[in-house]
């Protein structure tokens, strides 16, 4: 595998880093923080005037149709200045679905005004029981339709989104795009652990028609969705790993104890040092699994191995750079404690790292028998 990237994945990587640097400073995510919806809308518009909403999406689609590693390179960004945007739900979640999925006319009917960033869609893939899968809504017969009904949690951009992408069961597990605001369903909103607005959806006989129905085979779309917006979240934990690090070098670097820098300590500069390995394991994990998804590859082994690094790994750097910053780690208006917040979110996201162990070890028991 060659690690460096192209030119024009390059340009593309300077090219989010300037949008997200120039307009997700510290102060405005704050004020964004601040917020009921939690949504930097005219950041939002930047990315979708720059063509990186559309990013994975087809070009037919208005997208820059571009692979999971060009995603990764701009959600990796999004990372490293915790942007209170909902890119993963349009790269993964929900628009991306559709895009790859849906009929004709149901890209016409969805996808108008995504990448211009009027539109946002996203999906529902998340069971209250925490599963490392999706379990489909209950669906019974309504005429040509079908009445869904169940509990979907931890749904992003569940307050801004006009539209929801949801497993159901109704001739088999299919997948299905229902409105926000269609009878019968109730989004409750709440904070999360990373002051994102993220909903529960509550499906009470909710009207599913034939022409709500994605195609294809709702295992294998909901496979490709789950393993596509893990790969995501991953990325967006390396950008909060490597920039809360460089954080907390600038930090040691600058604090003086007894006449020195503390990044003259030894014992700092090991904790760094550990920590900045542990970033590295991201990185490379996390490009390998991008890499093999976008080239057709087997992709069974790479991705849990991907989200345990980021989901361990990615705590323990945290965790660290917290640490580093001392006295102002553990005040809880600090940048450095966003960062922190941040990735105990993403780590638990799609599954926690034991949860991806165990399908890892399962996987590898299941080749060698």
């Amino acid at each position: 595998m060659d690690f460096d990237l192209s030119a024009d994945q390059q340009d593309l990587a300077d090219l989010a880093d300037r949008i997200f640097g120039d307009l997700a400073s510290t102060d405005r995510v704050a004020e964004v923080e601040a917020t009921d919806d939690r949504f930097d809308r005219s950041l939002w518009e930047a990315l979708a005037e720059a063509g990186l909403v559309g990013v994975a999406l087809p070009e037919r689609d208005g997208g820059l149709g571009l692979g999971m590693v060009e995603a990764c390179l701009v959600l990796e960004q999004q990372g490293r200045r915790v942007a209170p945007v909902p890119l993963l739900a349009v790269t993964a979640l929900g628009a991306w679905t559709i895009a790859a999925h849906g009929s004709d006319a149901q890209r016409a009917r969805w996808l108008e005004g995504v990448t211009q960033g009027s539109r946002i869609l996203t999906g529902a893939w998340t069971d209250p029981a925490g599963t490392d899968h999706s379990q489909p809504l209950a669906g019974v017969t309504d005429g040509a339709g079908w009445r869904v009904s169940g509990t979907k949690v931890a749904v992003p951009a569940a307050g801004v989104a006009e539209a929801v992408v949801v497993p159901v069961d109704t001739d088999g597990h299919r997948v299905a795009v229902v409105p926000l605001d269609a009878e019968g369903l109730t989004v409750t909103l709440a904070e999360t652990t990373s002051r994102e607005i993220q909903g529960t959806l509550e499906f009470d006989h909710v009207a599913v028609g034939p022409d709500d129905l994605l195609g294809g085979d709702g295992d294998e779309i909901t496979r490709a969705v789950l393993d596509r917006a893990r790969i995501g979240t991953c990325a967006m934990v390396l950008g909060c790993c490597e920039e809360a690090l460089a954080m907390a070098a600038a930090h040691v670097s600058e604090r003086e104890q007894f006449g020195r820098p503390l990044s003259t300590n030894q014992g700092v500069a090991l904790q760094a040092a550990d920590a900045a390995i542990d970033t590295d394991g991201i990185r490379v994990t996390l490009q390998q699994a991008a890499w093999r998804l976008d080239n057709g590859l087997d992709i069974s082994q790479a991705v849990p191995t991907a989200k345990w690094w980021a989901a361990e790994a990615g705590q323990r750097v945290v965790l660290t750079t917290q640490h580093l910053h001392g006295g102002t780690g553990a005040d809880i208006s600090h940048p450095a404690h966003r960062y922190f917040l941040w990735v105990l979110q993403l780590a638990d996201s799609l599954g926690g790292a034991g949860t991806h162990l165990a399908r890892l070890g399962s996987t590898i028991a299941d080749g060698a028998s």
